[in-house]
């Protein structure tokens, strides 16, 4: 399964079946029985069912997991499994599907998958730590040019615009010092504190952060309320990481890395970051490079919710960007 969406998380069923995921961003996992799956764009999952049930015909449904959207669309994607000997009549049947807004049955399926260790490319948790980051997850404002004052996406009189940032920095020039947190800690998913004015209007940056070669990276995604929240489907180019945990309020670094998993967790190249919650990574910077980082939303990517990580080179030509080729054209 890819979910090739990119506007919200789905929930997905084939009424009166269930499900063993087998993988999950092409890395394997602990077999994990199931009767919905729940899958953010980006994402990819290994899955199988047996054709046990009786001979008929069975809706396997798509719908929406939304939080904190007034408008969406409410569709449901529809196909059916249909069993050989079915009569031409037979009625499909369709599966009973969670509520939009169901965030207790997504959390326990993102939560409870781990990693198969004795599979074939597991990869360890890196013990040792190099680089510790903390990342915020913000929606923000820009004001609009001039000469686009008309445009639908400027908001109200003064031609505000949505944006979006991580750490408070925003598309533009590129420099290497991406910060390794934001510029103020605050209460961040508490939307009653959110609307501080230093970070509404974040600056435009292309800031990366370099990494020395099989450094080990820990990265703390921490969701905000600035101006309002939303799921983030953070996915990184080049590299697939740890997911060691998940939750929601502020990350708390005394109590909450007691609920970290360094023994089997899940290994994915995308994760979702919860409304009002935080996700924390590891994974080792062994791919040199200049990898994107970011959501994969639809529209949240030109807002600006994007950032760079800069692997620098390892000892040897494998383990080395090569040069470019002479016949490379010049700007």
């Amino acid at each position: 399964m890819i979910k090739a969406a990119l506007n919200y998380d789905l929930f997905f069923k084939i009424a009166n079946h269930n499900f063993t995921v087998v993988g999950v961003d092409a890395s394997y996992t602990e077999p994990y029985l199931t009767d919905l799956i729940v899958i953010a764009p980006g994402q990819s999952a290994d899955v199988l069912f047996t054709a046990n049930q009786p001979i008929g015909s069975y809706y396997m449904v798509a719908s929406p997991y939304v939080v904190a959207l007034e408008h969406f669309d409410a569709n449901i994607a529809r196909g059916t499994v249909i069993y050989d000997n079915t009569p031409p009549s037979s009625k499909p049947v369709m599966p009973i599907l969670p509520p939009f807004n169901d965030t207790d049955t997504a959390y326990k399926f993102y939560t409870e998958i781990t990693s198969n260790v004795r599979a074939p490319y597991w990869v360890p948790v890196p013990p040792k730590v190099d680089e510790h980051m903390f990342i915020t997850i913000e929606f923000n404002l820009e004001l609009c040019d001039s000469k686009n004052l008309a445009n639908a996406t400027c908001l109200g009189p003064h031609g505000h615009r949505y944006s979006a940032s991580m750490n408070n920095e925003l598309s533009g020039v590129y420099t290497t010092d991406f910060p390794d947190k934001p510029p103020i800690m605050f209460d961040f998913t508490n939307p009653n504190n959110a609307q501080d004015k230093k970070l509404l209007f974040a600056p435009k940056s292309i800031k990366a952060k370099k990494l020395r070669f099989n450094s080990t990276v820990e990265i703390v995604l921490q969701n905000t309320a600035l101006l309002r929240g939303q799921n983030h489907p953070m996915h990184f180019h080049g590299y697939s990481f740890h997911v060691l945990a998940l939750g929601f309020g502020n990350f708390n670094n005394a109590t909450d890395r007691a609920k970290f998993n360094l023994v089997n967790p899940q290994l994915r190249n995308t994760v979702g970051v919860p409304m009002g919650g935080w996700t924390v990574i590891r994974f080792q910077a062994n791919n040199p490079g200049v990898w994107l980082v970011h959501c994969h939303m639809e529209d949240h990517v030109p807002w600006g919710l994007a950032m760079t990580f800069e692997v620098e080179n390892g000892p040897t030509p494998s383990t080395s960007v090569p040069p470019p080729p002479p016949d490379l054209p010049k700007c």
